[in-house]
């Protein structure tokens, strides 16, 4: 009797471990959302576009599949004073509950960004259960993070998966870029020794055109998105941009080059010789003394010779000793520029800060909360560049010294 008794607690105890389905969702209640873009309008409330998957259209003919005929995506917008209440607006819209599980990007506008800053934004989405914080934030450059959400991309059927490649292809193979998640910006947003750094994108051609289905209809779409430099921040806030060059040497003090091309003058032409990095590492020290602080870049890099426009005699060690001192001084001169553009606007992205912090414990915890404005904006500039050509492709000598 005792053991029937032992074996029914035990079998009551076991059902009340037994949850079921009482947080069931069903997938035709969720509205998936892949990106959401964010402007401020006219009244300075906050403008939220969502992106949505609609899963019947996402496989199509070009992937040999047999889906639907209709967009991939559909996009709606709201308004609101914060993050939440645009979400719960958007239940007036979309008949499913929202759901952030796939939602990998996240759009703000370069206004919003200026005006009051990311802190709110991204405050709101780390505390959202089902939001991943490895999304990719891109600030949008002279343009709306609504008109980027909305335009229909070519190739990649969604159109955040094809702002998100375009970043990763562009850090990996150019290097004046970078992929910034959401949980990297919170990271330095906290770091007090470093400030964020995040891609731009900029939409080319029109935004009305990229809404509608004929844009990727064409064999060459009238309206894409397109990397357009990096974002400087300072205590969360948008306080100024860096292209091109001046991107790319950021780039380089942050050690996330993996590949980019390096291209000199040689004998009276323009970027006659072109070195294609294949490796680099770059390391940075900083120390305070007298109230002066001292940054300090040091620079290895490898590459290969990818062209030349002029005639050279590239068996000759004193030719390569040469044009590897011309690469030293191009990819010191672009580091060099990035580092006194971020000067110029006291904001420390690359992390000076925390080098002292690391080196210098007892100075950081004085100086600390003037590093910026005191410090780094005032630092004295130490770069050091080795450059090493280790092959130089199919030829030694260019054909170009045969031809007449």
């Amino acid at each position: 009797m005792k053991r029937r008794i032992g074996i029914f607690l035990m079998v009551c105890l076991q059902l009340l471990l037994l949850t079921g389905c009482w947080s069931k969702k069903e997938l035709n209640d969720l509205a998936l959302v892949s990106a959401v873009g964010l402007d401020l309008n006219k009244q300075g409330k906050y403008v939220g576009t969502f992106q949505f998957v609609n899963p019947g259209n996402v496989t199509g003919s070009f992937q040999g599949g047999g889906g639907g005929q209709g967009n991939a995506v559909s996009v709606y917008s709201a308004t609101g004073d914060n993050i939440d209440e645009i979400s719960r607006r958007m239940a007036t819209k979309v008949s499913r509950n929202l759901y952030y599980a796939h939602a990998n990007l996240v759009v703000i506008s370069d206004k919003l960004a200026k005006k009051k800053g990311v802190l709110p934004i991204l405050d709101a989405f780390d505390r959202d259960a089902t939001f991943r914080n490895t999304a990719t934030v891109v600030i949008a450059h002279d343009a709306k993070a609504a008109d980027l959400i909305k335009t229909l991309t070519a190739i990649d059927k969604l159109p955040a998966n094809k702002v998100i490649k375009l970043l990763r292809f562009s850090e990996r193979v150019w290097g004046a870029s970078l992929n910034i998640m959401m949980i990297d910006v919170i990271k330095d947003l906290t770091d007090d020794g470093k400030q964020p750094l995040i891609s731009g994108f900029n939409l080319k051609g029109s935004s009305s055109t990229g809404e509608k289905v004929s844009n990727i209809m064409q064999s060459t779409p009238q309206a894409a998105p397109v990397v357009d430099g990096l974002a400087l921040f300072k205590h969360g806030k948008l306080v100024g941009w860096i292209d091109g060059k001046k991107a790319r040497g950021a780039v380089w003090t942050l050690n996330k080059i993996k590949k980019t091309e390096i291209n000199i003058n040689k004998k009276g032409r323009k970027e006659a010789i072109a070195l294609e990095v294949i490796r680099q590492n770059t390391s940075i020290s900083t120390s305070v003394k007298n109230r002066t602080a001292q940054l300090n870049v040091r620079v290895e890099t490898e590459g290969n010779i990818g062209e030349t426009k002029v005639p050279v005699n590239l068996k000759d060690p004193h030719v390569i000793a040469d044009l590897e001192k011309g690469f030293e001084k191009q990819v010191k001169s672009e580091i060099k520029a990035a580092i006194k553009e971020a000067q110029a606007k006291k904001t420390d992205i690359f992390g000076f800060g925390d080098a002292v912090h690391r080196s210098q414990p007892e100075t950081w915890k004085r100086i600390s909360k003037n590093w910026d404005e005191d410090y780094f904006a005032k630092a004295n500039v130490k770069v050091k560049v080795d450059v090493f050509v280790r092959r130089t492709g199919l030829r030694n000598n260019s054909f170009l010294s045969g031809a007449k």
